[in-house]
């Protein structure tokens, strides 16, 4: 509950009273499990990051190749629209909260970009881009990340999709590319 409270209402704009409420458990009790909102918000990010560690998990026994899992990662813009277009990206939106608060646990969220950079970088190496693989993924990263910016700020579903679609022909750039240099060789 904690977890789509922050991500709807921000952290700062979620107290503690209104996640017990939610919950429906006395705040007496509620203390008794969490003494403040920041155990909270370190549960939140735990939890975070074990749901990103298991997606990119799934997408990489589902994806046949490195090409198809980065298109899985793309098209999370996709499946996740509705929500991105409310409340914006779920790790952008906190990671960004917590660094203009200067919290303490924005080190710890940080972590969530971490995790997808290295995944990204490990699909760009096996793509062939070893050399480029972290500006690559970072790259992704960024621009993924704009796009669910301006998904938010300009609630236009064509604009995603348009992005997304440009992103996968990157991709299928950085595909052939990599096929032609391999043939020059």
């Amino acid at each position: 509950v904690a977890d789509q409270m922050f991500y709807r209402q921000g952290y700062e704009g979620t107290s503690f009273a209104n996640i017990a409420n939610a919950v429906k458990i006395s705040r007496g009790n509620f203390y008794y499990h969490f003494k403040s909102k920041d155990e909270i918000l370190d549960e939140v990010i735990a939890l975070r990051i074990a749901n990103t560690r298991r997606m990119l998990e799934r997408w990489e026994t589902e994806g046949e190749s490195a090409e198809e899992r980065i298109r899985s990662f793309i098209h999370i813009l996709i499946a996740n629209h509705a929500k991105i277009r409310l409340f914006g990206c779920p790790v952008g939106a906190l990671c960004s909260e917590l660094a203009k608060l200067k919290h303490p646990s924005r080190a710890e969220a940080n972590k969530l970009f971490t995790l997808f950079r290295t995944w990204l970088r490990k699909q760009f190496t096996l793509l062939g881009c070893p050399a480029d693989a972290d500006a690559l993924a970072m790259h992704l990263l960024a621009r993924s990340q704009g796009v669910a910016v301006l998904a938010n700020a300009l609630h236009d579903e064509n604009f995603v999709r348009q992005e997304v679609a440009q992103m996968l022909v990157w991709v299928r750039s950085c595909t052939s590319a990599t096929v032609k240099a391999k043939a020059k060789q």
